[in-house]
């Protein structure tokens, strides 16, 4: 399924940091400002998430090093749309899903990484509104997974033995490495 752009966005498309940037593997800051700078980066943010077919981007991933993330994630006929600013994960529970996943910070690659099969999340809009996301399944995944880019964390960072060796190396090899220049 590809997802569609929000009707009226007019962010833009901005590079993506890849496996090795420094942004990618820091812990972001806060967001102070609830102003029209964070709108923007929104917007962009949804422009670059949706160019490159994800459902999901964490700033960072944008050589942004503030605690933002937006995602369009489908889920059992649902679809979960969004952002998130200073997001918290509060919750992550249920059963431990070994399941397939992929970054768009390592384009081509994917791996089976374990997740919990449910997640909430508390944070605030653009606005400054307070929010809290409770996500299952595949969505639950995707909340997981954008909140560990915001502490400088891939998913590969949560790999072990053979299966890190694996995507690493596949990572080393792909068409893009060595390219990491921080954004």
């Amino acid at each position: 399924m590809r997802n569609r752009p929000i009707p009226g966005s007019t962010g833009r498309v901005r590079a993506m940091s890849l496996l090795g940037a420094p942004v990618l593997h820091s812990p972001c800051d806060d967001v102070t400002d609830f102003g029209p700078s964070l709108a923007r980066l929104v917007e962009d943010m949804f422009a670059t998430m949706y160019a490159a077919n994800g459902v999901g981007l964490a700033a960072n991933q944008i050589g942004v090093p503030l605690r933002v993330f937006v995602y369009d994630c489908p889920d059992d006929d649902v679809r979960h749309l969004g952002h998130l600013v200073n997001p918290v994960l509060v919750e992550a529970d249920g059963d431990t899903v070994r399941g397939p996943e992929g970054c768009l910070s390592l384009p081509g690659l994917e791996a089976g990484t374990p997740r919990f099969d449910r997640a909430v999340v508390e944070g605030r809009t653009a606005a400054g509104e307070s929010v809290r996301i409770d996500g299952t399944g595949w969505f639950a995944r995707c909340l997981q997974h954008e909140c560990d880019h915001l502490d400088g964390r891939v998913y590969t960072d949560r790999l072990t033995g053979l299966r890190r060796a694996r995507a690493l190396r596949a990572a080393r090899r792909a068409p893009w490495a060595g390219t990491a220049d921080g954004g």
